[in-house]
């Protein structure tokens, strides 16, 4: 699969120079550098992506030159003297982002030759000047990721120049090995960068000016021949070359013993650490857009063999696709630099600033946008919280005291929840109990279980057909499983009318039973649509639809239609909410309102913690008294999080606008069933994927797939598994391992969680078509 990212070989090593402007010595600062590399090395490369002006003064024709052994070479030449964005008018060369990137990186893996050597990378003009595309070229050479060295600006103004351009690096995630600039003592520029950027651990250096111009064209050439030579002996010059080497070699030494020193230090997360080791541990040097930068000691058998007559040498950083989105978080790409610049702003704004009554304008923004965006007229009142676990906590806080207050229910009452069989709403003690026993939690010593829970039909193709398949304990009551020509006809939720009337002939019946046995429940509790951590099921809409419906008509109405009836309903849409199946709720699907929803994960497009749990007015006026302890005494310190409030608005203004995207329709072309005629008052409204049909449609087929689905930006696959189901399963760890392995060196991998005998795939809001077609071919080849 292929994929540029960020390369780490062991032998020859690169450095980016930048310049904090256009006119600061860039060219000159790497002809010196080249020059005192080649003391050391017999293989120094000089490489200018773009240049723009008269071939004859290009960067290139100077190394030439005056870089005496120096292998120089452009990429793109433009002759018009310009910002390349303007260079490139008329042009009939390839010059996208991927197409430029994809050039150095090819260009560079050519010197990978397995020989120790130097490649010196010169960008044009200033860190952020344009790019042909437009970008800037901090954005554009950012997936790769090389070491910098920032040539600062000696002029006037060049102090304020020069930290700008260092921070534009710095926050995009760069490593500035140094600072470099001309010694020009009427500024006094050096002296006070070198100072500043001490307390910040970046060495600064400086060099002599040039000579002046002299008289004639050889006079001229060996004066600069003489001072190249002087410089590049210099003793701060020679210092630089000493650091950069180093810093190479220790960068290697780190990534090599992070893994191990994680197996010292590190409780992991969903892991039984005694298959731990430090072959199974991923160092993840860097990401960037859809994919972790990843080394990894001792990968698993590759798919492919590599080629034993190659002598390239291969790169100690792998580009890995994330293939859970990092737990379902990423929406923008990681790396993104407007959330980057989001956050700073913020951060530099507030830092954190307490939330006991008071308020800020990130924080009521995101509050009034969730309110509105929603589309649910029962809510009214945004709670923060730091993830989806907290978020849940005060939910069900919120739920039980309005249904046990309406009620008249006493603290010391047994009051239980409603829930799906296979549900999960987080790790914390209180969230568990509204889950089953289940692998999670049961052998959690306080764990009780605290609540009833139904088992449901789902949603899969099996064999290009798409079936709703009812378990078959309850197939008395609601049927066989029932095919459909698409998935726009199971989302019909108005046209299946016979499936209504069972559903709710069965679900009137257990609430009924239920209530009757003396059950007391305080809450609904669901995940719409797709029930996530336990195991990747594609709930039947209209099942989830019914239980809602049936959970509010079991008692009298309310009389006002934002009130809750029959008990609160709260839907957990900390993983299918906002955009990650394509819609900003996944309560759409249902047609339906719930009187509580907890958002997440997406929140923040994949950046920062943070959790809201939005509530009707009903419930916020349950807590209303002149008792203090009578209100939700609940909190964090870091509650309503200014930069994480501030990230969550820019997040969701960038998702609105995506999903109005030329992609997104193109998502939803793809998935488009003309011949389906859908009741007006349907809400599915065309379903659609990321993922292509034929995609789905091919995984299905597969002799070893028992069933997949794919929504939005997830796509599911089931693998059989002759010893039974459920996350103790290891039937998928097989397909995970030779995606992470590969085809060969040099070709990305991905990256991949799996749930027992489940493995899902996940794309960002803004992964392009490219991309996931890339990965729909691997994971094809990877299933023979």
């Amino acid at each position: 699969m292929r994929q540029v990212g960020s390369v780490l070989w062991p032998k020859l090593r690169t450095l980016q120079v930048y310049g904090a402007n256009t006119g600061v010595g860039k060219t000159i600062f790497s002809t010196i550098l080249c020059q005192a590399f080649r003391k050391r090395f017999e293989k120094v490369h000089y490489l200018k992506p773009i240049s723009t002006g008269p071939l004859q003064e290009a960067d290139d024709s100077h190394l030439s030159t005056f870089g005496s052994g120096i292998l120089s070479k452009t990429l793109y030449q433009f002759s018009d003297p310009v910002s390349p964005h303007l260079a490139v008018r008329g042009s009939s060369q390839d010059v996208s982002d991927n197409a430029v990137r994809s050039a150095v990186h090819d260009e560079l893996s050519s010197y990978a030759n397995g020989n120790d050597g130097i490649a010196i990378i010169e960008t044009a003009g200033g860190v952020l000047s344009p790019a042909p595309s437009g970008i800037t070229q901090a954005d554009l050479y950012r997936p790769l990721r090389l070491p910098v060295l920032l040539v600062g600006d000696h002029r006037l103004g060049g102090i304020g120049s020069t930290i700008s351009a260092w921070e534009s690096l710095h926050i995009r995630g760069y490593d500035v090995q140094s600072i470099a600039l001309s010694d020009e003592s009427r500024y006094g520029n050096y002296a006070y960068l070198r100072d500043y950027f001490a307390e910040r651990n970046v060495d600064a250096f400086s060099i002599t000016p040039p000579p002046d111009v002299r008289a004639t064209a050889s006079e001229d050439i060996e004066s600069m021949r003489n001072y190249y030579s002087h410089a590049s002996d210099g003793t701060q010059v020679t210092s630089f070359v000493d650091r950069f080497l180093q810093s190479h070699d220790q960068r290697i030494d780190s990534l090599q013993s992070m893994p191990k020193q994680a197996t010292e230090a590190i409780w992991h997360p969903f892991m039984q650490h005694s298959e731990r080791n430090e072959n199974t541990v991923i160092a993840m040097d860097s990401a960037y857009g859809d994919y972790f930068q990843t080394y990894q000691k001792k990968p698993s058998q590759s798919i492919a063999k590599p080629d034993p007559a190659s002598t390239q040498e291969a790169s100690l950083i792998t580009p890995a696709f994330d293939a859970s989105a990092s737990w379902w978080t990423q929406g923008l790409g990681h790396g993104n630099p407007q959330l980057a610049l989001t956050a700073a702003h913020a951060a530099g704004r507030y830092g954190h600033v307490m939330f006991a009554s008071a308020i800020h304008e990130p924080a009521l923004t995101l509050a009034q946008t969730l309110i509105q965006r929603m589309g649910n007229p029962r809510l009214s009142k945004v709670f923060y919280t730091d993830n989806g676990s907290t978020g849940m906590e005060v939910a069900v806080k919120m739920a039980l005291r309005a249904a046990s207050k309406r009620n008249g229910w006493s603290p010391d009452e047994n009051v239980e929840i409603l829930g799906l069989i296979g549900s999960y709403h987080g790790d914390t003690i209180g969230t568990m109990d509204c889950s089953e026993p289940s692998i999670y939690n049961k052998k959690v010593e306080w764990y009780r279980g605290r609540g009833h829970w139904l088992d449901f039909p789902t949603v899969k193709m099996r064999d290009g057909q798409w079936n709703v398949e009812v378990p078959e304990q309850l197939r008395k009551e609601l049927g066989d499983t029932k095919s459909f020509d698409s998935l726009d006809e199971v989302f019909d939720l108005d046209a299946r009318k016979a499936d209504r009337e069972m559903y709710r002939k069965y679900l009137d019946g257990e609430i009924d039973q239920l209530r009757q046995a003396g059950r007391k429940f305080g809450a609904l509790i669901m995940e719409p649509i797709i029930l996530g951590a336990g195991g990747m099921n594609l709930a039947d809409p209209l099942f989830q639809r019914c239980l809602v419906d049936a959970v509010r008509e079991s008692t009298p109405s309310a009389s006002d239609e934002t009130d809750w009836s029959g008990m609160p309903v709260i839907f957990d849409e900390v993983f299918t909410g906002l955009y990650r199946l394509g819609r900003f709720s996944a309560a759409s699907f249902l047609g339906v309102d719930a009187d509580i929803v907890v958002n997440a994960k997406l929140l923040t497009g994949g950046l920062l913690p943070l959790c809201t749990t939005t509530a009707s007015e009903a419930i916020f006026e349950a807590f209303l008294s002149n008792d203090k302890s009578d209100a939700l005494l609940h909190g964090h310190s870091y509650t309503a999080h200014a930069v994480g409030c501030a990230v969550a608005n820019e997040s969701l203004k960038t998702m609105m606008k995506i999903s109005d995207s030329a992609d997104w329709t193109a998502y939803r072309k793809n998935w488009s069933s003309p011949a389906v005629e859908l009741s007006s008052a349907s809400p599915a409204r065309s379903l659609w994927s990321m993922w292509s049909q034929d995609f789905v449609k091919a995984v299905s087929h597969k002799p070893n797939v028992d069933s997949v689905f794919a929504i939005g930006s997830v796509f599911a696959m089931t693998l059989k598994d002759p010893a039974g189901s459920g996350y103790a399963s290891t039937v998928a760890t097989g397909l995970r391992d030779r995606l992470l392995a590969g085809t060969g060196p040099g070709q990305a991998v991905i990256h991949s969680r799996v749930l027992g005998n489940v493995l899902y795939l996940m794309g960002a809001m803004n992964s392009t078509p490219q991309t996931l077609a890339e990965v729909e071919r691997t994971v094809l080849d990877a299933l023979e």
